[in-house]
This record gives C-alpha cells, structure tokens and sequence, in this order.
C-alpha cells in the first residue's frame, strides 16, 4: 500500500543488522554515517512498523468476529475489531503525510552554505546574521550544528561560511532555505541615514551517504594550502587546508577550518558528497519540470527567496508571498511560520500534481 515507505523500512532494517556486526561497531568511520543514516529513517521505520502489526491485528480480530457464535462474544470481538481500524486510519493518515513529504522526510542532516553576495562588508555583516539566525533556530529545535569552514571579514561578517546541521527532521525543514536573501537596512558606517540593499545567498545541501553515492578516488584531485584568516592573514605555516575537485563534475570544495589536514579532508568530503548529490538530484527534478514546476524547491542561489526589511520589522518570503512585521523575533530564530507556510505550500502542491510512478 506504501511501496516507497516499504522500500525505507526495508533499508532501516539492513542497517539495522550492519550496525551489530562488530567489524562496524568497532570503526566510527563505518558506523557513525549509518547511525545518521538509520536516525533519518526511523520516523518512517516506526510508523511502517506499527501499520505492520495493527494491519495483522486486524486481520485476526476479523476472524474472530467470524468464528464467534456466541452474540456477546461476536459484539466484544466487534467493538476491539472497530478500535483497531480507528487508530489504523490514524496511522495510515501520518503515513500518506510522510508519503506526500517526500524523500526529505527521511533526511536527517544537511550541510548549509551561506555565501556573501552583492554589498561588500554589509553583506558580509548580513551573512554573519542570517549564520546567527539558523544557529538560533538549531538550539530552539534541539538540533546541533558543526562549522565545517568559515572564511570571517575584518568586520565580524562572513565571506563563507559552510557548517553541518544534524537534528530530527532538519533537512526537512529547512531544504527551502536554498536561493537568495536580501537585507534592506542603513549601515553603521552610512553617515546620510540612507538604505543599502546588500545580498547573501544560501545553500542546503543534502548530507549524502557512501551508499548512496559512490565517488571514485581516482575521480578528485586534492590539493593542499596553507590556511589563512581575514585579509588574507596566515594562520598556520604548514599546509592544512585541503581543495578537492570532482572531475566528472567539475564541482570544487575548499576547507580550513582545522589545523589537521586529515580532519580537513574528511569535512571537505562531506561537502562534496553533498554538493554532487544535489546536482544529480536538480537534474532529476528538471526532468520532471514540465510535469510538475516545484516553484519553492528550485534551490537555484540566483532565485531571489526572502527581504529583510528592518526600517519596517519586516521579513517577506516572495515564493508564498507570506510577510511577517517581527523581523527581530526571526532574527532570534522564530521562524517557525516561514517554515511551515512553505511546507504546507510544497505539500498542496504535491497533493495537486504529484510526480508521475
């Protein structure tokens, strides 16, 4: 009845049984990928499971009631009988919710990139702010983040700044962050009090797997350097930081944050993975475009997503033409009426015109 949940419990199950083999137990490098894996599923795991056993339970209690002679009997087996298809049109009704969400539901963590655009240090200062807003937004959520490389201004902003985020339900909610925000606001260093417009833009990147997606080392080229800070300050004299291309791709990940090229390396890998898997998945959903055009889940940077107005408080999110007048409150991480009017946006748009099987 739900194939592609199936096909979800199915490999929670796989990796169930891979993370008793005590050859994976014991290498964290085999293991902690497919904790974050397993976390991922198990919503939909628990769920699928508990279809599995009322769907039985049903089928039982449907004997029953044709076996039984007895009429208060027969009426007992009814009522336990009728109880059991209540909660089981419960449990189908979160299934087809999770059916509807997609392949995002089952994510549990996502790499976010953000990027100053156009607007020099003030937008460098504003891609500091929107940092400080998700990192709000993680610690309200019960959700952790880790810096993967950060390249700061002398001013305190960020040209870049890439950094993991693990947490149930994360990609989820955020995968709609992607494309490009705009602050309208008068810098401290403008002394005429007029308005700037300065620019940054956002990336979510699915935290890809190995099983998913296989990348051959004869396919990177790795290049070391030695780190530097704002202003093009060294930091370290060895040669820590760590470049790696993806050939067939063409795809580039830099990263210094660590003084250790090992740990460098393995971080710059997780951005690959994730950048080449959210290539081959927006070449997927252009194949589908001329079935079903997702207007918010293009994740195209140069899509201009959501103004920061602060002379007026205000934030607009343009894809849902949705305005909130409490951009302080945003900015401290409430965001919780951005993400859900895009999540019952997407999900309409699904129930409307879902994918072709």
């Amino acid at each position: 009845m739900f194939p592609s949940l199936e096909s979800k419990l199915k490999r929670y199950e796989e990796i169930d049984k891979q993370m008793t083999d005590p050859e994976t137990m014991s290498d964290p490098a085999k293991f902690i990928p497919l904790q974050r894996e397993q976390g991922g599923l198990a919503k939909v795991a628990k769920a699928m499971q508990v279809w599995r056993e009322l769907t039985e339970n049903i089928a039982t209690a449907k004997e029953m009631v044709d076996e039984e002679t007895d009429a208060e009997s027969r009426e007992y087996a009814q009522a336990e009988l009728d109880e059991l298809n209540i909660e089981l049109s419960k449990v189908e009704e979160e299934l087809e919710e999770l059916v509807t969400a997609g392949d995002s539901i089952t994510r549990g963590g996502l790499i976010m990139e953000i990027r100053a655009g156009t607007g020099g240090d003030e937008a460098g200062l504003f891609a500091g702010n929107l940092f400080d807003m998700y990192t709000r937004l993680i610690e309200r959520r019960g959700w952790k983040y880790e810096i993967i490389d950060a390249q700061p201004t002398e001013l305190g902003g960020f040209k870049e700044m890439t950094f993991s985020i693990t947490g149930d339900g994360a990609f989820h909610q955020l995968q709609f962050e992607s494309g490009g925000h705009r602050v309208q606001r008068v810098p401290e260093t403008e002394t005429q009090g007029r308005i700037h417009t300065s620019a940054a833009t956002v990336a979510v990147l699915p935290e890809a797997t190995e099983v998913e997606l296989d990348i051959k080392p004869d396919d990177l080229r790795i290049d070391t350097f030695h780190a530097s800070g704002p202003g093009g300050q060294k930091v370290n004299k060895t040669e820590s930081a760590i470049r790696i291309t993806h050939l067939p791709s063409g795809v580039v990940v830099q990263c210094q944050d660590e003084k250790s090229q090992h740990k460098n390396r393995a971080k710059a890998m997780r951005v690959l993975r994730g950048r080449v898997l959210e290539a081959k998945q927006r070449e997927e959903q252009e194949k589908r475009a001329s079935y079903r055009r997702t207007l918010i889940g293009s994740g195209d940077r140069s899509q201009r997503i959501r103004t920061y107005n602060f002379p007026q408080g205000r934030v607009t999110d343009h894809r849902i033409n949705l305005t909130l007048y409490k951009l302080d409150r945003v900015l401290l991480g409430e965001m919780d009426e951005l993400i859900e009017g895009l999540l019952e946006f997407d999900r309409q748009e699904r129930l409307n015109n879902p994918d072709p099987a």
